[in-house]
């Protein structure tokens, strides 16, 4: 890319702009901005792994509080699981699936980005084990910043800490919730019984955070250093309720909004802000895609000033507000010193999909200095996209790996310390520091595809690896960036945002062939590899109460050339009534109006409960 040169020192600011470069490609932009996810993944690496420097890690999380914790997501730098960030970050990159689906599946990264969405979802099924408790951070900050080592040379504690309901956690609870609703509407094309699953815990997760109310930091107190919750727990309660009306346009949820929006703050306050903590412009931005879809009814006056904090939100973020967001001389959107990119990254997408909201229902954003066409919304985001990725007065981008000047030094653990398979060798926790905190030296792994903190509020910027102000990295500044990266890459299209939602099934992920057994028949639980078949899937589903439920139809063949004269069934997480069956103490054989299943015959047995499918396999059998 090349920096225009102006020659004229006095004429500078009037007829030229201090800094003009080339375009960007998006679409690589994207690819790098999902890889970074695989990085920052914690647990049992799956034999897919793009990013090859990292290996297996956190194998004992949640082991000595009796509960299986691993997996997930080390939120930044160090390697402790925050799960409020976490859930934040997975809940916005299902939003930009969401929005943007269409645009991810023709650039090939709709399955990557899931794959990032499915990492974090299923351990939040892990980390919710009851319905009233749930596990929010694993590790904790001080241990583990005094150390310098590699996720899989971690010597500092792993105690696990939980929310329930003699310690509660409403933001963190909500905050959760809100993922698993929007990740439900990320699968449920490809994967509808495992969205299914998600869709419950979100409205178990919803109702212990509504009914058992408190900031989760005064439950888990050593999460305040890192990841206090000055916003309270108002804002994600009804961002929760937006998520769930979403995933399930179940009215007790738009009941909610338009009840409690005054109350809890989602009609008042008028933010210049969105992150893991203060989500009111998001839930106002939802709210205001509801009105404009016609389903607010009787909540309409309610919903109308939702929407005008949503409006007062994008004003700002333009400079058209009596309250604007502070910008540097570069033009970069600045909140604050530590990570401010995160706060570029989230506004940015709030940006994006009003812009498709108000274009796709005719209408102009109303700012004290007028009307505004949309595109000026989309070009703000753009504008933003463009000065992280380079287009700034240094001449850097924000993401590594990406364009020819990027951060080299950057604040994480693993990136900065030999590859465990380069060196196996032990890193002990203060000889992290020692050897490879402060060595000078570019970082050995490249961490592609991470947004680190940016410059401050005069587009300064120092490339050390102890400014971890500037130079760490964080999920959440990823999660809403691929969004945006997608939209700008792929186009509007055509899409009208405010019809139903239906994101794209993903082309299969190519990667390089490797061994693998061979495919079951079905995605679900229910497999037999011997002369028994068993199918299964989804016939029905429908709202009672408040939950969901499915019908499932198991069809169990006998592929023999023999008569099947006795047949047993284990089925496990079986919720609900059966039909078709003969319970026989722990296990299931055949119904009482059929003895035997002659070679190539087949029977049928149906359930009904509101969870995914149940585990069925076969315990013993006699052919004859």
């Amino acid at each position: 890319m090349e920096k225009l040169i102006c020659m004229f020192p006095l004429l500078l600011l009037l007829l030229c702009p201090p800094f003009a470069f080339a375009g960007h490609d998006y679409g690589q932009a994207l690819s790098k901005s999902i890889l970074f996810f695989e990085a920052q993944r914690s647990g049992y690496l799956p034999h897919n792994q793009r990013v090859t420097w990292r290996a297996h890690s956190g194998l004992q999380d949640g082991k000595a509080s009796g509960v299986d914790l691993v997996g997930g997501y080390y939120d930044a730098g160090d390697n402790v699981k925050f799960g409020l960030p976490m859930a934040f970050t997975v809940t916005m990159m299902s939003w930009s699936i969401i929005e943007y689906g269409k645009q991810m599946a023709a650039s090939g990264e709709l399955g990557h980005a899931m794959e990032a969405v499915k990492w974090g979802t299923d351990y939040f099924i892990k980390a919710h084990p009851q319905p009233n408790v749930l596990y929010g951070e694993v590790g904790d900050g001080n241990t583990d910043h005094y150390c310098w080592q590699r996720p899989e040379d971690m010597t500092t504690d792993r105690h696990a800490y939980k929310i329930d309901p003699s310690n509660p956690g409403s933001d963190l609870a909500g905050e959760t919730a809100a993922a698993m609703a929007a990740a439900s509407i990320v699968f449920r094309r490809s994967n509808p019984a495992y969205a299914a699953e998600l869709l419950r815990h979100a409205y178990q997760l919803f109702d212990f955070a509504d009914k058992y109310r408190g900031k989760y930091d005064g439950s888990i107190t050593v999460a305040q250093k890192y990841y206090r919750s000055i916003s309270g727990y108002n804002d994600e309660l009804l961002w929760a309720a937006a998520w769930l009306y979403q995933a399930s346009n179940n009215q007790f949820y738009l009941d909610y909004l338009g009840r409690n929006g005054d109350s809890m703050g989602g009609t008042g306050w008028s933010m210049t802000e969105f992150g893991w903590d203060v989500k009111y412009a998001g839930v106002q931005t939802l709210v205001a895609k509801f009105l404009m879809q016609g389903k607010a009814g009787r909540h309409a006056p309610v919903f109308e000033r939702y929407q005008q904090k949503a409006e007062s939100f994008m004003c700002s973020c333009l400079g058209k507000s009596s309250r604007n967001v502070q910008k540097t001389p570069g033009g970069l959107i600045f909140r604050q010193r530590w990570n401010n990119m995160q706060f570029v990254t989230s506004a940015s997408f709030l940006a994006t999909v009003y812009s498709d909201y108000l274009a796709s229902s005719g209408r102009n954003l109303r700012c004290n200095s007028g009307n505004v066409p949309p595109a000026e919304l989309l070009s703000l985001a753009k504008s933003q996209v463009d000065y992280l990725l380079g287009d700034n007065p240094r001449a850097t981008s924000y993401m590594v790996g990406y364009g020819s000047n990027f951060p080299q030094r950057v604040h994480h653990r693993g990136s900065s310390i030999v590859s465990f398979k380069d060196n196996p060798s032990f890193v002990s926790c203060r000889g992290g520091y020692a050897t490879w905190f402060s060595s000078k030296r570019s970082d050995p792994n490249l961490l592609t595809g991470a947004v680190v903190g940016g410059p401050d509020a005069y587009d300064d910027f120092a490339d050390e690896r102890d400014n971890y102000e500037q130079t760490e990295p964080a999920t959440y500044n990823n999660a809403p960036l691929i969004g945006i990266l997608a939209r700008l890459s792929g186009g509007h299209g055509g899409y009208n945002q405010l019809l139903p939602v239906v994101v794209p099934a993903p082309k299969p992920v190519v990667t390089k062939p490797q061994p693998s057994p061979n495919p079951k028949t079905t995605p679900s639980p229910a497999s037999w590899s011997g002369p028994i078949s068993i199918e299964h899937k989804m016939t029905a589903s429908w709202v009672a109460n408040r939950r969901t439920y499915y019908r499932y139809s198991t069809v169990v063949t006998n592929k023999s050339n023999k008569s099947l004269n006795s047949l047993n069934l284990s089925i496990s997480k079986l919720y609900g009534p059966i039909w078709g069956l003969t319970k026989s103490g722990d296990s299931y054989t055949f119904p009482s109006w059929l003895s035997s299943l002659s070679a190539g015959k087949s029977l049928e047995f149906v359930y009904i409960h509101s969870a995914a499918p149940a585990d069925v396999s076969v315990a013993n059998y006699v052919l004859a």
